[in-house]
């Protein structure tokens, strides 16, 4: 059984999942608490039913402990602020749903973000469907997202991923230096920083490519069209704040912004603007472009 496979409940949640590794923990709930010591309701989640087996049944209170056994609960997130801004669908197909995703809306559950997710708001609208991410964008990034509809559509599309057969272009608001040699083709490595949310440009072998070329200038500012050619982590805004031309609005490159400093009215200016690929079931072309925007320079 699969993420993807269990009942949706009401909620339009799915469950996360651990495996056991080997312990001395008498119970379930013993390793719970010990392996998540800053979740404090783990005797009222399996009390309510909301910590399950690989069958999808729920777990007792006294369940004993087995190491190497997959368990599935649902997360709590108390008072989650509301994300005053929707996502639209722009075409379906019977193997995927592109979805035009506005900024601040998460694509997926994760830390503070259950409810308030693009997974989540789609899943109470196609209920029957097991619905996931092909790719992911950033929270703070405006644009295209796809969703495969069924679990065995999943792997092909993330394939093209992969394999680097499709095509993606963006587009962000950023100073303008006209000293440096455009268009540019920035090649890299990009690993984790010391901080959990920020990536860094290291010495290396080069992980990262992004094509970045000026559209139009004014004053300080000018737009650019960005291609990335691999798919790191932050790539986009790392690169760009390695030339010196951080992306604007952006609250973690060059400088992390701290927690809750969200401003609705100074979203980043960045925008997964098309797609473009071959369908590996159809095999028809197809691409789509965002209808949302960015801030004019």
């Amino acid at each position: 059984m699969e993420y993807s496979d269990f009942r949706m409940p009401a909620s339009g949640i799915q469950p996360s999942s651990v495996v056991t590794p080997p312990g001395t923990w008498r119970t379930v709930l013993e390793f719970l608490q010990s392996r998540f010591p800053h979740v404090h309701d783990w005797l009222q989640r399996m009390q309510c039913g909301q910590v399950l087996n690989a069958q999808g049944h729920a777990l007792p209170l006294d369940s004993p402990f087995v190491a190497q056994q997959r368990i599935y609960y649902y997360r709590n997130v108390a008072q989650e602020t509301p994300i005053p801004f929707a996502a639209t669908v722009l075409a379906e197909t019977d193997h995927f749903i592109v979805v035009d995703k506005p900024h601040f809306l998460p694509v997926t559950p994760s830390g503070k973000y259950l409810q308030e997710t693009v997974l989540v708001r789609l899943k109470k609208a196609y209920p029957r469907e097991a619905l996931s991410p092909i790719h992911r964008i950033d929270r703070d990034t405006t644009g295209l997202v796809l969703f495969a509809r069924q679990t065995s559509s999943r792997n092909p599309y993330q394939t093209l991923f992969r394999e680097r057969k499709v095509h993606k272009v963006y587009e962000c608001v950023a100073p303008w230096n006209p000293h440096l040699s455009w268009p540019i083709e920035r090649h890299s490595r990009i690993v984790q920083a010391s901080h959990f949310m920020q990536q860094e440009e290291q010495p290396g072998a080069p992980n990262a490519v992004t094509r970045i070329t000026p559209l139009e200038t004014a004053g300080a500012w000018a737009r650019y069209r960005l291609e990335p050619l691999t798919g790191q982590r932050h790539q986009l805004r790392v690169h760009m704040a390695a030339l010196g031309l951080p992306i604007k609005n952006d609250g973690i490159y060059p400088t992390l912004t701290p927690e809750g400093a969200c401003d609705w009215s100074a979203p980043l200016q960045l925008l997964a603007l098309s797609i473009a690929f071959t369908d590996p079931f159809s095999g028809e072309a197809c691409c789509f472009s965002s209808q949302q925007t960015l801030l004019p320079l």
